[in-house]
C-alpha cells in the first residue's frame, strides 16, 4: 500500500509546491471517490492520498481525472470552465508549461475564434491552433522503475515549471516522488495573462487554507478575454491580489501573496519564446489594492475597430506604469516626469482618468500639488487676457510644450528647485501662501524627484474649477511670458467658451 501526505506546510516545499497541493486538492474535490482505485482526504493544509494498486495506475487515473482536450482545447473539469474560460487555460498553459514543441501537438491549421468582450462592440477574432496530444495525457517516462513505482527521484523540466532551466554543473533538478505529483497539478493553480508583444505573465498564488482557497477558485476560474489579456507582469499579480481581497468568503484565509514569471524572448536565445524574463513577488496592503483598484477601473481595456472593420482590445499605457510602481512599494505617480516625456506615452485619451487618479494624493503631497495648480491657473488667466487683447485665439499645442518644456528641462536637485521657485513666486495663488516651509521641503530634500513628478502631474491634469470637475478635452496649458514682472491674481481658474 502507498501512501502520501502532501502538506502546504511541509518546510521542502516551495511556492510552485503548494500550489499544486492547492490544484490538487481542487481535483479531488470533485472526484466520486466510490468507484476510485485510490482514496483520499482533504485538510485546511494536506491532502492525504493512498492506494493498493501500482504507483503507475494510481497515477494515470489521477491525471486523467484532472486534463481533458475539449474542442481543441486543454479542459480541467474541476474548475467548470466556460468557452472563454476553456480558451485562456488552454492557451496559457501551452503557451507557459507547454510551450515546447515536444511537450504538445497543435494542429497545423489555425482557425479563428470570436470572443464577445463588450456588449455593444464587435466580436474579437482570435487564431487558434488546435490541441491534438499533450504531455499531461502521455505516458511519463523516467518517473516510474520496472516495477511500475515511482523512482526515488524525478527529473523536473520546464514543462514541470516555467523557465527552469537545467544547472551546467550539477544536471538537472530532481524531485521527490510527492513533489513531483504536486507539480503536476500546478497549472491547474495558476492564472495566465497574455501581455504586451506575445510575452506571458504565469502567476503562483500563496495558498494558506486548502479548503477555503478550493470555494474561491471555482468562482474566479471562469475568466473571459478582457480577463486575459494584462499591460505587465506586476499588473496581473496585482490583479490576482485585488480579486482574493473581494471575496467575502476568503475574509480570513485569502490569497495575500504571489509570484508572477514573465515569460518572453531573451536576446542571446531566439529560438525559445518563453524563457523566464523576470520574477515579480507581489504583496500589497489594503492601501495598495484600494489605490490598484480605481486605476483598474479607471483605465479599462477597450475594443477598437479598425477602418476595415477588424476588431481588437486597446490596453492602457497608465495602468501598467501605475501598477509597477505600486508593485515595488512606490507612489503611483513615481516617475510621471520620465512617463511624460517618453513620445509612445501619449495621455491624451486617458487624461480624465489620471484627473481622478489625483484623489489618491496624500495631504502633504496636495500641498505641492495645489500650489503648482494654483500658480498655473493664474498663469492661465494672464495669459487668456493677453490672447484676447491681441484678437487671436489661445494656441494650446504651442503653449503646452512651453510650460511643460520650462518646468521639465532641470535635470539636477538645484535647477528644478530653481525652476519651480520662480514659476510660484511669478503667478502668486491662494494655494501656496503660508506654506513656504512644507515647498522648501519638497525641493531642497532627499525626495526632490517626487516633487518634479507632482510638478509635472499637476500640469497635466489641471482643470478649471468652473468646470464642475469635469476636465476639459484640451490640455489647458500656456505660453510663458517673456516679462520678469510678478503677477498675483485669483487661481479660480480658466475656462475656455466652447
Amino acid at each position: 500500500m502507498s501512501k502520501f501526505e502532501l502538506s502546504i506546510f511541509d518546510p521542502n516545499t516551495l511556492l510552485p509546491h503548494r500550489a499544486g497541493i492547492a490544484g490538487l486538492a481542487l481535483v479531488l474535490s470533485t472526484l466520486e471517490i466510490d468507484d476510485a482505485p485510490i482514496s483520499w482526504e482533504i485538510s485546511e493544509d494536506t491532502v492525504t492520498l493512498n492506494w493498493d494498486c501500482d504507483d503507475k495506475e494510481a497515477l494515470d487515473w489521477l491525471i486523467k481525472s484532472a486534463y481533458q482536450i475539449d474542442s481543441g482545447m486543454l479542459n480541467v473539469p474541476a474548475l467548470n470552465l466556460s468557452g472563454q474560460g476553456k480558451y485562456t487555460f488552454s492557451q496559457g498553459v501551452t503557451s507557459t508549461f507547454l510551450q515546447h514543441s515536444k511537450q504538445r501537438t497543435l494542429d497545423k491549421t489555425p482557425r479563428d475564434i470570436s470572443f464577445k468582450v463588450d456588449e455593444n462592440q464587435p466580436e474579437i477574432l482570435v487564431s487558434h491552433r488546435s490541441l491534438i496530444d499533450c504531455y499531461y495525457l502521455r505516458d511519463f517516462k523516467g518517473v516510474f522503475n520496472s516495477k511500475n513505482k515511482f523512482s526515488s527521484s524525478i527529473a523536473i523540466k520546464g514543462h514541470h515549471l516555467p523557465g527552469l532551466v537545467e544547472c551546467y554543473i550539477n544536471g538537472e533538478y530532481e524531485e521527490s516522488p510527492s513533489g513531483f505529483i504536486a507539480l503536476l497539478f500546478l497549472p491547474i493553480a495558476c492564472n495566465y495573462y497574455l501581455l504586451q508583444n506575445g510575452r506571458y505573465a504565469l502567476v503562483i498564488p500563496e495558498v494558506k487554507d486548502l479548503k477555503s482557497w478550493i470555494n474561491r477558485r471555482r468562482q474566479l476560474s471562469n475568466r473571459s478575454y478582457r480577463d486575459f489579456r494584462s499591460p505587465s507582469a506586476g499588473e496581473a499579480g496585482l490583479r490576482l491580489l485585488l480579486e482574493e481581497a473581494l471575496a467575502d468568503s476568503l475574509q480570513l484565509q485569502k490569497v495575500e501573496y504571489c509570484e508572477v514569471y514573465q515569460l518572453g524572448k531573451q536576446p542571446w536565445d531566439g529560438n525559445q519564446s518563453g524563457l523566464k524574463q523576470a520574477v515579480y513577488r507581489v504583496r500589497a496592503s489594503h492601501q495598495v489594492l484600494s489605490v490598484y483598484q480605481s486605476a483598474i477601473s479607471l483605465f479599462p481595456s477597450k475594443v477598437k475597430v479598425t477602418d476595415k472593420g477588424v476588431s481588437w482590445l486597446d490596453i492602457s499605457k497608465i495602468l501598467p506604469w501605475i501598477a509597477e510602481n505600486l508593485v515595488n512599494g512606490k507612489t503611483w505617480y513615481t516617475k510621471f516626469y520620465e512617463f511624460r516625456k517618453s513620445p509612445s506615452n501619449n495621455i491624451k485619451y486617458e487624461r480624465k482618468g489620471l484627473i481622478a487618479m489625483t484623489s489618491h494624493l496624500q495631504p502633504y503631497e496636495q500641498t505641492l500639488f495645489d500650489s503648482v495648480q494654483g500658480a498655473f491657473s493664474v498663469y492661465l488667466v494672464g495669459q487668456s487676457k493677453q490672447a484676447n487683447k491681441q484678437g487671436r485665439p489661445l494656441d494650446y499645442a504651442q503653449v503646452t510644450d512651453k510650460v511643460i518644456h520650462r518646468l521639465q528641462r532641470p535635470s539636477t536637485q538645484q535647477e528644478f528647485a530653481t525652476a519651480l521657485v520662480d514659476f510660484l513666486s511669478q503667478f502668486r495663488s491662494k494655494a501656496a501662501r503660508g506654506l513656504g516651509r512644507e515647498i522648501y521641503a519638497w525641493i531642497h530634500g532627499e525626495e526632490w524627484r517626487k516633487a518634479r513628478d507632482l510638478t509635472m502631474l499637476a500640469i497635466a491634469t489641471y482643470q478649471s474649477k468652473k468646470k464642475d470637475g469635469d476636465a476639459n478635452s484640451e490640455e489647458e496649458l500656456v505660453e510663458i511670458p517673456d516679462s520678469d514682472s510678478v503677477v498675483e491674481a485669483d487661481d479660480e481658474g480658466y475656462e475656455e467658451s466652447l
